[in-house]
């Protein structure tokens, strides 16, 4: 394969072509300093066979402080060294981020104003920062060379200056935030080239400089856009640079640059092959390459040069060496949700992966696939996420494994609802492979010898609401399994007192017809923190959906609906042929309480947990 063939970056070589990119950790400590978390997170990576790996995006200068515990470049030489010393056995090149997010930062932490090239409010808080004089511009100039010597310095085999999304380097490029008279605004690029000029000399030739540029701000009134794009790479290019990774964009678009899977994988390809054209660098694609497959053909097609894999290595560390050997399809997959890996959030939660609860954990988990000195006979009651979790790992650990689903397909609600289909069938394929006896369409009978782990899910929780007559009200379990179905005519009101996922997806195939009905102020109100509010709410109006916002429902007719606005403005009727129920779940009744259970069946919840508490109730056989 070519992405397993080395690449020349400037002075030095990396392995192969695979990047694992700059993504926000939550790893760092209260002092703003990598720690023993970011080291482990990184040499699993570097222990995988990344072959260049871009540490998480550290503050050049005290003005930045956008998340709480967003390393500080003059803190960080410790840090850096310590990922250094962790990974370069492995072969991986370790590239510093160095940033400042400008205007798109945050004064919450530091109390001082923030930092930008005019005064542009700032889209989420809607704050307006503070117009840069030329001793702000000198003084962040020199912080970028500063940090870039630290960080050399600290061992790193380069740095990767940020001019992509949250980046000021970004913000003076850009028409819709530098409205600038002055030399900075007559000539857009010079702030970057002063940045790359001065981090080119004071690292030296022996050291890698990259540059990650927002090439298409999806702003074309005033923003980059992707005919700009190869111009103004060729010159930032021409001012020091040894690759430049291609990525998208603004302040009004921050979650185009890592999206869910509503968006198409490979959305830079069009754009990157362009820049490539117009450089003499090598040029790493970006934007939701999560399969090998893709990023081979993205390279072998003179698309780029290397390719970024930042969330497929989230969900697999061990990719590179998974294709070394052959077996591809071992490759443990990325649903693309964004569920945990999207830390930008005011809870600071830790960063870790759906279908790769170790992720960001690998200080603190054991090695869940140790062989035991104990092999047991064990039953897993139970085909979802949960269940065929525990079967594989159990199996992993030498035990004997039955697994039961008195359904005829397993994989449970994460196979027909959401992007978690791919894992269902991985995890499917691995207990194949790995000689899991999976029984289909029967009830589990326990045996005496068996230790019994249920893994049953779980069922629908308590109605709130009144019925008169005899409505059509439908579980949302039940319509995408095929178990139930909502009539042909008229409007269907989907009930979601949740704000999740769920109910808009299936408000979003009903279409003009649907009727979604909320209790928040906003549809898929859960839906902000894997960064799809925006995009989802876009989607519903795409569609024609109907949203009775800040609603309860109250009761149900075979012909309408009655609703309660939550803040007392009334109650008021709603024509509804049927109701799709979205509502919060129950754990399924034990079948044995001297049984270990995971997953919903404790307490529903996501994917995430599901997984998670499969490979602690695995090991736990063992006691």
């Amino acid at each position: 394969m070519q992405l397993l063939s080395p690449l020349a970056l400037g002075p030095l070589t990396a392995p192969n072509r695979v990047m694992f990119g700059p993504i926000v950790t939550n790893l760092g400590d209260d002092d703003r300093r990598f720690t023993a978390r970011h080291t482990a997170f990184y040499r699993r990576r570097a222990e995988g066979g990344c072959g260049v790996i871009v540490t998480e995006g550290a503050s050049v200068h005290a003005s930045d402080w956008p998340i709480e515990r967003l390393p500080l470049a003059e803190r960080c030489a410790a840090g850096w060294a310590d990922i250094v010393a962790a990974c370069r056995p492995h072969g991986a090149l370790v590239i510093a981020s160095l940033d400042h997010a400008g205007g798109q930062g945050s004064s919450a932490y530091s109390q001082a104003p923030l930092l930008s090239p005019s005064r542009v409010p700032e889209v989420n808080s809607r704050e307006v920062p503070k117009w840069m004089e030329a001793d702000d511009i000198a003084a962040v100039v020199a912080a970028f060379v500063t940090a870039a010597t630290t960080a050399t310095q600290a061992g790193c085999d380069g740095v990767e200056i940020n001019a992509g999304q949250h980046s000021l380097v970004r913000q003076f490029l850009s028409g819709l935030t530098n409205h600038r008279g002055d030399e900075w605004g007559q000539d857009r690029l010079r702030f970057a080239r002063d940045v790359i000029t001065g981090v080119r000399a004071a690292v030296g030739p022996t050291k890698v400089v990259g540059l990650r540029l927002s090439c298409d701000e999806l702003a074309p009134w005033a923003g980059v856009t992707p005919e700009m794009a190869p111009d103004i790479a060729a010159s930032l290019c021409a001012s020091g640079l040894d690759y430049l990774v291609v990525v998208r964009g603004s302040i009004f678009s921050a979650e185009k640059t890592r999206p869910d899977f509503h968006e198409p994988t490979g959305f830079n390809i069009g754009t990157c092959r362009s820049v490539k054209a117009a450089v003499s660098v090598p040029v790493f694609l970006q934007g939701s390459v999560v399969e090998p497959g893709q990023a081979e053909w993205a390279i072998t097609d003179g698309v780029c040069d290397g390719v970024e894999m930042t969330r497929a290595q989230l969900a697999d560390p061990d990719l590179v060496s998974k294709l070394r050997t052959g077996t591809p399809e071992q490759v443990r997959p990325c649903t693309r949700c964004n569920q945990t890996c999207q830390v930008r959030d005011a809870r600071n939660p830790i960063i870790t992966c759906v279908v790769e609860p170790t992720t960001g954990r690998e200080t603190e988990d054991p090695r869940w696939a140790q062989p035991t000195s104990h092999p047991r006979d064990v039953l897993v009651i139970g085909g979802g996420p949960a269940g065929l979790e525990t079967a594989r790992i159990a199996r992993l650990r030498g035990h004997r494994v039955r697994l039961v689903e008195r359904r005829e397909e397993v994989g449970g609600m994460a196979r027909i609802a959401g992007p978690a289909g791919v894992f269902v069938d991985w995890l499917v394929a691995e207990c194949n492979r790995l000689g899991v006896c999976i029984e289909r369409g029967t009830e589990a009978v326990p045996q005496p010898h068996e230790v019994v782990i249920e893994c049953t899910g779980s069922v629908p929780g308590a109605r709130s609401y009144r019925t008169e007559g005899n409505p059509v009200i439908v579980d949302i379990a039940d319509v995408r399994s095929g178990a139930a179905s909502v009539p042909t005519d008229g409007a269907i009101v989907v009930y979601d007192p949740i704000g999740g996922p769920i109910a808009v997806a299936i408000a979003e195939e009903l279409g003009e017809r649907a009727v979604l009905v909320t209790q928040d102020n906003i549809a898929g109100n859960e839906l902000s923190r894997s960064g799809d509010l925006a995009p989802a709410n876009v989607r519903l109006q795409q569609r024609g959906v109907s949203i009775e916002r800040r609603c309860v429902l109250r009761e149900v007719h075979p012909d309408h609906v009655v609703l309660e606005d939550r803040f007392g403005a009334g109650i008021r009727r709603v024509p509804a042929a049927a109701v799709i129920d979205c509502g919060f779940r129950l754990p399924a009744p034990a079948l044995d309480e001297r049984n270990h259970r995971a997953g919903d069946c404790v307490a529903p919840r996501t994917v995430h947990e599901a997984v998670l508490e499969g490979r602690r109730a695995a090991a736990a056989v063992d006691r």
